[in-house]
C-alpha cells in the first residue's frame, strides 16, 4: 500500500495520490470493447452467440428461474435462504417508502403545473457473475424496478463457471420478481441490451455494475447516438476509510480486505491519523491475506492501495471530497459532524459498527454505486434510477388572458416570432 503525508504533497502529487487504476482506461481495453460492441451491431444474433460461446463459454440462454429457485429451496441451507428472504425485504421496504408522490401548485391563478413520475417501459439489469455469483447485485437492481412498475426487466448474467444460471442468483431473481434471466455476460451482454439482439431486446435504459469491460462498454454504448441511457459509472469497486485514534485496527483492515477482494482493478484507500495507525493496518492486513480465500485477488488489488496520513479531521474530509470515492467508512468517534461536510460519495458508512458488507447486502439502499469519481455528480441506484418525470401544465381561459401578453413579449425578445404568434392566439380563444 504506497503511503502519502497529505500536508507534504503538490497539487499535482495529490492528483497522482488519488489516481484511478490505470487498466480501467487501458486504451487496448477501449479498443477491444469497441470491437465486440462493433461485432454485435453488424451481425445480431450470431455475433452475440460466437462472441459468449468464445468468452463465456456457451451460447446465451434464457433462463426460467422458478424451477432452479425451488431447487434452491432445497439445497440450500435454511438460514441461508431466511438470510437471502431477510435482505429482499429490506431492500424492498426501503424502496418502496422511497417512492415519490406526484405533484401540482398553481403557479399563477388559472395556471396549474404538474410534476407526475412514470416508471422507464424497459430496462436491462447486468448483474455481475462467472467466478462469483453475485446474486445481491440482482436484488439491488432488480427490487427497486419492480417497485416502481417498471413494465419489462430485461436481466443478463455471466454463465456460471461449469455452465448454465446458478441457482442462488436463479433464488435472487424469484424472491425480485424477475421470471427470467439471460445467461450472457461481459461487454457482448451490455451491447445486446443496447442494440436488440435475437430475442434479446433493445432496452431504454441499461443499468448495473460490473468490470471494467462492462464499465467501458456502458460508456460506449450510452455515447451512441440513440444509445441508451446507462444508471451511472459503476466499474471495478471502491472503498475510503477515513479513520481516527478510537478505530481499531483489526476493523479497518478487515473493511479494506472486503472490498480489495472484489477484482485486482479494486481500490481501496486508508485516511489515517498518523504512520503508527497506517503501520498498525497494514500489519493486520497482512495477517488476513493469509487466511482470506480470494486473497490473491486482494493482494493484486492491494497494489492500486493508498495509505494518506492526515494531519486533521477537516484535512481527511478533504480527501474524501476530492476523490469521491463510491464507498466511504467513517472508522471515528464522532460521524455526525463529518458527513455534515461530506459532498461527494456514493455511501457512507457511519461509525465503527457500520460495516461496508452491511450496505452490500441488507441494509436497505442499493449497492450499486458510482466509482471512478462520477460521485461528485452521481448518486446510487434508487427508486429514482427507474423514473422519469413529466411535466403537465393545465390553463384556464382567466390565465391565458393573465400569461399570453408577457409570453408572446418573452418570444419577440429572443427573436422567435412563432412562438409570440402562439401565444397572442390565446388572447383570441379566451377573450
Amino acid at each position: 500500500m504506497k503511503r502519502f503525508v497529505w500536508g507534504e504533497l503538490s497539487a499535482a502529487g495529490r492528483r497522482a495520490a488519488l489516481a484511478r487504476p490505470k487498466q480501467r482506461t487501458d486504451e487496448q481495453l477501449r479498443s477491444a470493447v469497441a470491437s465486440i460492441v462493433d461485432e454485435v451491431r453488424r451481425r445480431g444474433w450470431r455475433g452475440l452467440v460466437e462472441l459468449a460461446t468464445r468468452i463465456d463459454g456457451e451460447a446465451p440462454r434464457e433462463v426460467d428461474v422458478r424451477p432452479l429457485a425451488a431447487e434452491a429451496r432445497r439445497r440450500l441451507q435454511a438460514d441461508e435462504v431466511a438470510a437471502m428472504e431477510f435482505a429482499a425485504t429490506r431492500i424492498a421496504a426501503f424502496h418502496q417508502a422511497s417512492i415519490p408522490s406526484d405533484f401540482a401548485m398553481e403557479t399563477t391563478p388559472g395556471l396549474t403545473v404538474r410534476s407526475l413520475w412514470r416508471p422507464i417501459d424497459r430496462v436491462g439489469l447486468y448483474v455481475p457473475g462467472g467466478k462469483t455469483p453475485l446474486f445481491s447485485s440482482l436484488m439491488m437492481l432488480a427490487i427497486p424496478a419492480r417497485a416502481v412498475g417498471v413494465r419489462e426487466v430485461v436481466t443478463v448474467t455471466p454463465p456460471r463457471p461449469g455452465g448454465g444460471l446458478d441457482e442462488r442468483v436463479a433464488l435472487a431473481a424469484d424472491l425480485s420478481g424477475i421470471e427470467t434471466v439471460w445467461t450472457v455476460g461481459g461487454a457482448q451482454a451490455i451491447a445486446a441490451l443496447a442494440l436488440g439482439a435475437g430475442a434479446i431486446p433493445r432496452v431504454d435504459k441499461i443499468c448495473g455494475p460490473g468490470n471494467a469491460w462492462v464499465a467501458e462498454a456502458k460508456r460506449l454504448v450510452s455515447a451512441a447516438p440513440g444509445g441508451p441511457p446507462i444508471d451511472m459509472p459503476a466499474g471495478p469497486s471502491e472503498l475510503m476509510v477515513i479513520a481516527d485514534e478510537t478505530a481499531d485496527p483489526s476493523l479497518v483492515a478487515a473493511d479494506l480486505l472486503s472490498q480489495a477482494e472484489h477484482d485486482a482493478a479494486a481500490q481501496v484507500l486508508l485516511v489515517a491519523p498518523s504512520t503508527g495507525f497506517a503501520d498498525a493496518v497494514q500489519v493486520e492486513v497482512v495477517k488476513r491475506l493469509t487466511v482470506l480465500p480470494r486473497g490473491k485477488i486482494a493482494k493484486a488489488s492491494l497494489r492500486n492501495a493508498r495509505v494518506i496520513v492526515a494531519a486533521t479531521l477537516e484535512e481527511a474530509i478533504e480527501v474524501a471530497n476530492l476523490y469521491a470515492p463510491e464507498h466511504l467508512s467513517l472508522a471515528i468517534a464522532s460521524p455526525d459532524e463529518a458527513i455534515a461536510k461530506i459532498r461527494n460519495a456514493g455511501a457512507v458508512f457511519a461509525g465503527s459498527l457500520a460495516a461496508e458488507t452491511f450496505g452490500d447486502y441488507l441494509a436497505g439502499s442499493s449497492h450499486v454505486l458510482p466509482t471512478d469519481g462520477a460521485a461528485r455528480a452521481w448518486g446510487g441506484v434508487s427508486v429514482y434510477t427507474f423514473l422519469k418525470t413529466m411535466s403537465v401544465q393545465l390553463v384556464t381561459a382567466e390565465a391565458a388572458r393573465r400569461i399570453a401578453g408577457p409570453a408572446a413579449l418573452l418570444a419577440r425578445m429572443e427573436a422567435l416570432e412563432g412562438h409570440a404568434l402562439a401565444a397572442d392566439a390565446r388572447l383570441e380563444v379566451a377573450a
